[in-house]
């Protein structure tokens, strides 16, 4: 479709449902004439992908083109989920295309995987990343955003080590640093999220210092995407109990299966979305233990 919808005053059959096209934001007119031209986009099957995934390899951009092209509708299901969080669904829609296009690049169809499966992670880390610097907690100058990060990993090892919350001296001391210093970093982090609230889809308990803190551990979902072998991921998945083990499943997509949105997942369980969320951080906690996670690193191999 181009340009805007037909007028409601146009000819139109009756029995068509009626729409106020005349109220389309110019939005809403982009997102509908994009819908329009991705409609026909279908997945791939796994010969297919494969056979894509080594014409990449080789340098063909129009491989890249078509494994990217048919699967632009995922990229809106995904968008959907972050929706009034700040972005408009276009930019979600234009962030999370090119988490789609860095998966494209990297996928390794010889590891057995559909490329969703892999993908997924890829379109959700660029959708938040794009949430975070919309937001102004993560507009801090690198330099004081790494600070930030310092401050809060040495809070969370002063506080296991001493069973407590650690003081604004005793970290400043650790670091070399003044107590204003750390007083200062820790408020102008402060201004838009709560360093003690849950930020994006993460558990309540998970607040934006201990994300900090955990700034250089990998992902479980990147280490489970980058999985090339189904029986060692059964193995660390076993660790999960049997609700948390099949959401992990449906949210990845794996054994072959497409993913699933929190949503869909809760339908099939027959749990409201925030349960299956609440269930699926808990999976996520557990995966993230040191035991674990080095368990999870020996995949990659």
């Amino acid at each position: 479709m181009h340009g805007r919808p037909d007028s409601p005053h146009s000819t139109r059959p009756r029995s068509e449902a009626y729409v106020n096209y005349e109220s389309w934001t110019d939005e809403d007119v982009s997102l509908q004439t994009y819908f329009n031209e991705i409609a026909s986009s279908q997945p791939l099957s796994r010969e297919k992908e494969a056979e894509l995934a080594e014409r990449i390899a080789a340098g063909e951009e129009r491989a890249r083109e078509e494994l990217a092209e048919a699967n632009l509708l995922f990229v809106v299901t995904v968008a959907k989920q972050y929706r009034n969080r700040g972005l408009s669904f276009s930019e979600l829609i234009s962030a999370g295309n090119l988490g789609l296009m860095t998966a494209v690049d990297r996928f390794d169809a010889t590891r057995g995987y559909k490329f969703i499966s892999y993908a997924v992670w890829w379109i959700r880390q660029a959708i938040q990343q794009a949430l975070a610097e919309d937001s102004r907690t993560v507009r801090l100058p690198l330099n004081r955003l790494n600070l930030l990060r310092k401050i809060a990993r040495t809070a969370q090892q002063l506080g296991n080590a001493n069973e407590g919350e650690p003081h604004d001296e005793e970290i400043a001391e650790a670091l070399e640093l003044s107590i204003n210093e750390v007083r200062d970093t820790v408020l102008s982090g402060r201004r838009a999220v709560s360093l003690d609230r849950a930020v994006f889809d993460e558990d309540e308990d998970t607040t934006l210092l201990k994300r900090l803190a955990d700034g250089e551990q990998e992902s479980p979902d990147e280490c489970i995407t980058r999985s090339s072998s189904q029986k060692q991921l059964e193995r660390v998945l076993d660790g999960l109990d049997e609700r948390e083990h099949e959401i992990i499943q449906l949210y990845f997509g794996l054994e072959g299966a497409e993913p699933m949105t929190l949503e869909q997942i809760g339908d099939r369980m027959s749990l409201t979305r925030e349960r299956i969320r609440q269930l699926k951080e808990r999976a996520f906690g557990k995966l993230r233990h040191p035991s674990r996670h080095e368990e999870l690193r020996s995949l990659e191999d």
